[in-house]
């Protein structure tokens, strides 16, 4: 592959071996794989003078110019001074994610995944999604000239179906859930020809795309981490993305601390949460997940082990928030801050639930991760609303 000068291949974060960039999951114990770097000393100057994930090169697998990108990143910051005095703390923003080109974060993961796919020589990448993902994978693949199949349930928003057929992806709706759908798009690769490389949660390289959440939450904060960051979770390749990044900002001198990290979680499908707060090492499988939160069900966390030990490093914890909670949440975000849909409503609710237990102190500085464009859980929103009679 044709990485960076510090990237030195993938580490396993379950046994600590190490393995080359074509892994997807630990040869020795099917652990979850990050980037293993030779972390260089930087200051914000010398930085590259773009905008986006490229000015991170040198905390980053691939250059820009080797990268398949749509311009994904550089998202705003926003802060929303109501909410911090609701908390009681010094500031909150709201990192709002929903600005990328197909309108979630999904599209920083699988710009690596896909970008590293490529470079593998794969004529086609496919993964199992509840929408987003495959969404973003059908357009970084048709930006890199590749084919792509997306599984998803047959609950999978109508917007998610259609954008991944414009982007001129292949899709299989399977009847039921996304575990459903994983199962189904494990049975289809394995009896794939090759050619088939799979991009699905808990790829090494999305856990790399997610890595610039936090360099870039770090820049806007002018290289002064926050105190505390609340991710509304699903399979944890984010949470682990963002305990890495910190932290190697931290190591290369950028900032001189790392946040705590909390993982936000519907109440029914809080296999990270409940296990964080229980004190386990592996989350244990939801038998029936069922949350209005489509992007959040998920009942078997595939970097699930490998969140909860970045949360324990990071010094956070989860939190399980209620649907009624979640559907507030989204609600005032709309009308506090930018545009939130239920899965960004899911961190504004799990920062209140945080805030009553005591988990902030009044000078912390919060961030808020909003994951997705509130105008793609619109119908649920105002269906709510509506419930309410307004």
């Amino acid at each position: 592959m044709e990485t960076t000068a510090a990237f030195r291949g993938l580490i396993c974060t379950a046994c600590g071996a190490e393995t080359d960039s074509t892994a997807d999951r630990c040869p020795d114990c099917g652990g979850v794989l990050v980037g293993d770097y030779d972390v260089p000393d930087l200051t914000p100057e010398a930085l590259p003078d773009v905008t986006g994930p490229g000015r991170y090169e040198p905390l980053r697998p691939f250059s820009g110019d080797a990268t398949v990108t749509l311009d994904e990143g550089a998202t705003p910051l926003v802060p929303v001074p109501e909410l911090a005095d609701e908390l009681g703390v010094d500031s909150v923003y709201v990192k709002d994610e929903g600005r990328n080109p197909t309108a979630s974060l999904g599209d920083r993961k699988l710009s690596l995944a896909v970008t590293a796919a490529a470079q593998r020589g794969a004529e086609r990448v496919a993964t199992p999604s509840t929408g987003n993902g495959a969404q973003a994978n059908a357009a970084y693949a048709a930006r890199a000239g590749i084919e792509s199949k997306g599984f998803v349930p047959s609950r999978c928003p109508f917007l998610n179906k259609a954008m991944v057929n414009v982007h001129g992806g292949d899709m299989r709706v399977v009847e039921g859930r996304y575990d459903d759908a994983a199962s189904v798009s494990d049975e289809e690769l394995a009896d794939a020809s090759d050619g088939w490389v799979s991009v699905a949660p808990g790829h090494p390289f999305r856990i790399e795309g997610a890595k610039s959440v936090a360099f870039e939450t770090a820049d806007d904060l002018d290289w002064t981490a926050p105190d505390a960051v609340v991710h509304p979770t699903g399979h944890g390749e984010t949470l682990v993305g963002l305990e890495h990044g910190f932290q190697a900002a931290a190591e290369s001198g950028l900032t001189d601390s790392t946040p705590r990290i909390y993982a936000a979680q519907p109440d029914s499908t809080a296999a990270i949460a409940d296990a964080a707060s229980e004190g386990a090492s592996e989350p244990a499988t939801i038998e029936h997940p069922d949350t209005i939160v489509g992007p959040l069900e998920v009942p078997d966390p595939a970097a699930g082990a490998a969140a909860l030990d970045s949360l324990d490093r990071s010094g956070g914890d989860g939190v399980a928030v209620s649907d009624k909670d979640i559907l507030a949440g989204a609600v005032d975000g709309c009308e506090m801050g930018p545009e939130t849909g239920a899965t960004g409503g899911t961190a504004i609710a799990g920062a209140r639930a945080l805030a009553d237990d005591g988990a902030f102190d009044d000078d912390d500085v919060v961030v808020l991760v909003n994951p997705v464009a509130g105008s793609k859980e619109a119908d649920l929103l105002r269906s709510h609303l509506m419930s309410q009679g307004i």
